[in-house]
């Protein structure tokens, strides 16, 4: 089944390795988006280029064909857009050329380029996935969130769509005056994602429409010590942790298991990865023994146990040893997971 149909999948080829080398067509993707399509303003510099680039998405651009431009944003989008490509067809895959400009230090490229490339990438990853919770939660790699917490449970909703939603409800100056009203979203347009919609994914997956839900699987006490676990049933947790431990796999070739945890007893605490900023300012400081306040804990939304199938690929000191997780939500309930996080900090034993 297809989905996220417009992430340039399609317009990529899977090599012997499974990663997605870069075809002529890739490169157009871009050249469709708003920030290099054509407006009426565009200078007839700017014309010629694109037609020429749609005709011919390889082909060399000397830098004075740029200086015609009359206009410096254009001229700037362009030089960003041809290194872009430069570099990808140099690298000859997304993976690679994602893995190396990670590992380089220096971004030189639009995060709308990197979310691109991430979707794609996952797009190839994830597509004999049946599981739509897990399509749902790969969207948090590459597509910010808006969480709320509504009767106990915490809900992600894609950044872009709420905050539309939030200032006319999809409905122009009346939805306006009925969202200064307090009037409700139309629950048919955000919906938790669950047994009873799932199979609509597919077909929706692009409007970034459903909620999911993160809430951790309840808990009960029993006699003896021991405790019973209730997992939730549209829980949104285990997917993304198996989307993680996909993510893994495929760029580092490191298998590893990742399991979502509701707090970690581990007097022997010796590494941990923030998925975002705001999980890594509040891990390095309870690791580091610093107070941390009540307000800045509730905006962890989970914790996760990341366990490597083979110890010996980890270093020395740390083989065996679990590796902790956290993800947390700012001080505005905004939740921007950032994928390399994962990548560049697990304690691998050498380069991957």
């Amino acid at each position: 089944m297809n989905f996220w149909p417009s992430c340039g999948y399609d317009r990529l080829q899977r090599n012997a390795q499974g990663w997605l080398a870069i075809t002529p067509d890739y490169p157009r993707l871009f050249l469709d988006r708003p920030e290099l399509a054509l407006v009426p303003e565009s200078c007839k510099a700017e014309r010629k280029l694109h037609t020429a680039l749609q005709d011919d998405p390889l082909q060399s651009v000397a830098p004075e064909t740029l200086s015609r431009f009359k206009d410096a944003d254009a001229r700037d989008n362009y030089q960003l857009f041809l290194n872009f490509r430069d570099a990808l067809l140099a690298a000859g895959t997304l993976e690679a050329y994602y893995l190396q400009l990670l590992r380089s230090g220096r971004i030189t490229i639009p995060p709308l380029f990197i979310d691109l490339m991430v979707q794609a990438m996952l797009r190839g990853l994830l597509a004999d996935n049946e599981d739509a919770q897990q399509l749902r939660a790969a969207e948090l790699l590459f597509r910010p969130q808006r969480l709320t917490v509504q009767e106990g449970q915490v809900l992600a909703a894609d950044q872009a769509v709420v905050d539309l939603y939030s200032e006319n409800a999809g409905l122009g100056e009346i939805g306006r005056l009925l969202m200064e009203n307090k009037s409700r979203l139309r629950e048919a347009e955000l919906a938790v994602l669950d047994a009873s919609n799932a199979a609509r994914y597919w077909e929706r997956s692009e409007r970034y429409h459903y909620l999911l839900d993160l809430t951790h699987e309840v808990q009960q006490e029993l006699s003896h010590g021991l405790t019973l676990r209730m997992t939730r049933a549209r829980s949104g947790l285990k997917a993304l942790a198996r989307v993680l431990e996909l993510w893994v796999q495929h760029l580092l070739g490191v298998e590893v298991t990742i399991e979502p945890l509701a707090r970690v007893d581990d007097a022997a605490w010796r590494w941990h990865i923030g998925l975002d900023t705001e999980a890594t300012a509040i891990l390095n400081d309870l690791y580091e023994e610093q107070a941390v306040e009540p307000e800045r804990m509730q905006r962890l939304v989970s914790l996760f146990r990341l366990s490597f199938a083979d110890p010996a690929q980890m270093q020395a000191e740390l083989a065996g040893k679990p590796v902790y997780l956290g993800l947390a939500m700012n001080a505005q309930g905004l939740l921007r997971l950032k994928p390399q996080n994962l990548l560049l900090n697990l304690p691998l034993a050498a380069q991957q």
